[in-house]
């Protein structure tokens, strides 16, 4: 499948000039395919969270723009990242979330891996009886392990293997929230939910880095949090988003609240944050609770939005739990018919992919331009290859 070539020129124009992507980039299925690889194999994807495998041993599977991946937690407590296929014959794996107690077996032939990936066994790969053969060499046929790094517990993933580290294409992000560099605590069943969005996933990304649409589609939040208490975070080549100068302390029925992060200052009282990584990662910040969206690609017209609440301290109350993961949970089901509304205008034919607004669209802009000087540099790649 060819993708076609589509026309990035007016995008990477000054926001005043620019428009947006084009059409294609939201319906059409090369171009899905060729995003797939400019945008998140090639670069620091969100997989999952590390919460998703708490204790030791603990596998969960998961496709990632079709490939089969596993993610587990090894005998050491390192969180890890492999393909979910036997070095055999490609047999998958783990088909459910568990615990692995012993080792990873297939349930093929039994050849059984270690949390490590090492191959450790081979039953009778030599014959009846005869679990070595000269010609196999377990030492080279341990499964494939993808590059990995966890930050705020998102486990991030680069498919290529040829990003530059984690720790340097983030550097500028993870300074601007170095006060909150400390323990992340998940905050259990309670504190997790998914929502399954009609739209492709860039436009939950355009739709979350951006405060212009506050009044219209958060009426709750943009009565104490107005617009005009809300200030741009634009990174170029990184990350955009926006900050708000007044953050209500979540308070529960009884007037119980979360503990705070340490040692932040006194700046953090009443600001919040909320930042896209890109290319798929929603991160909010606050003094007393923070969240990690975590954007699965299922296909070119729906997502899947993993989201994930923490606290600073492990102890905390469930039922305060439950009630703000049901406030995060209103306002982001307030987006929806956003995002699907714009994913279903992409089929309107002669759409130039709109203007922004130069006073308030920075964020999302700044995430087209990303967009498109990724694209343009792996079709570059893709010409120097022929």
């Amino acid at each position: 499948m060819t993708a076609p070539m589509t026309d990035l020129s007016d995008v990477r124009r000054p926001i005043a000039r620019a428009n947006g992507l084009p059409n294609a980039h939201y319906t059409d299925a090369a171009v899905f395919a060729e995003e797939s690889q400019a945008l998140l194999a090639r670069q620091w994807a969100g997989l999952a969270v590390a919460a998703d495998v708490p204790a030791a041993g603990d596998a969960r599977p998961i496709t990632f723009l079709d490939m089969p991946l596993l993610l587990l937690r090894d005998k050491q407590g390192r969180v890890r990242v492999f393909q979910n296929i036997c070095r055999h014959r490609g047999m998958i794996l783990v088909s459910e979330p568990r615990r692995i107690e012993g080792a990873i077996r297939c349930p093929y032939h039994s050849w059984c891996y270690g949390t490590d990936g090492r191959l450790v066994s081979t039953p009778h790969v030599g014959g009846p009886g005869h679990n070595t053969h000269e010609d196999i060499d377990k030492s080279t046929l341990g499964l494939v392990e993808v590059r990995s790094h966890v930050w705020r517990d998102v486990v991030w993933i680069n498919l290529s293997g040829d990003a530059a580290p984690f720790e340097e294409v983030h550097a500028d992000l993870i300074a601007r929230w170095a006060a909150f560099d400390q323990p992340l605590f998940h905050g259990g069943a309670e504190s997790t939910f998914e929502l399954t969005v009609r739209c492709n996933w860039k436009l939950a990304v355009e739709n979350y880095c951006e405060s212009y649409h506050l009044p219209w589609v958060h009426p709750g939040l943009n009565s104490y949090s107005r617009l005009e208490d809300h200030y741009h975070i634009e990174a170029p080549d990184q990350f955009s988003g926006q900050g708000t100068r007044v953050y209500r302390q979540f308070t529960g029925a009884d007037g119980g609240r979360f503990p705070d992060f340490a040692g932040l200052s006194a700046a953090w009282d009443s600001a919040a944050e909320y930042i896209s990584v890109f290319p798929n990662v929603l991160l909010g910040v606050h003094r007393d609770h923070a969240f990690a969206i975590v954007l699965q690609p299922a296909t070119i017209d729906r997502t899947v939005e993993q989201v994930h609440l923490y606290y600073a301290t492990p102890e905390t109350d469930a039922d305060l739990r439950a009630a703000n993961a049901a406030l995060w949970k209103t306002v982001f089901e307030e987006d929806i018919f956003v995002v699907e509304g714009m994913q279903a205008g992409r089929n309107a034919p002669g759409f130039d992919g709109g203007r922004f607004s130069p006073a308030m669209d920075g964020p999302t802009h700044l995430f087209h331009d990303w967009v498109a000087t990724r694209i343009e540099a792996h079709r570059g790649t893709a010409r120097a290859a022929e």
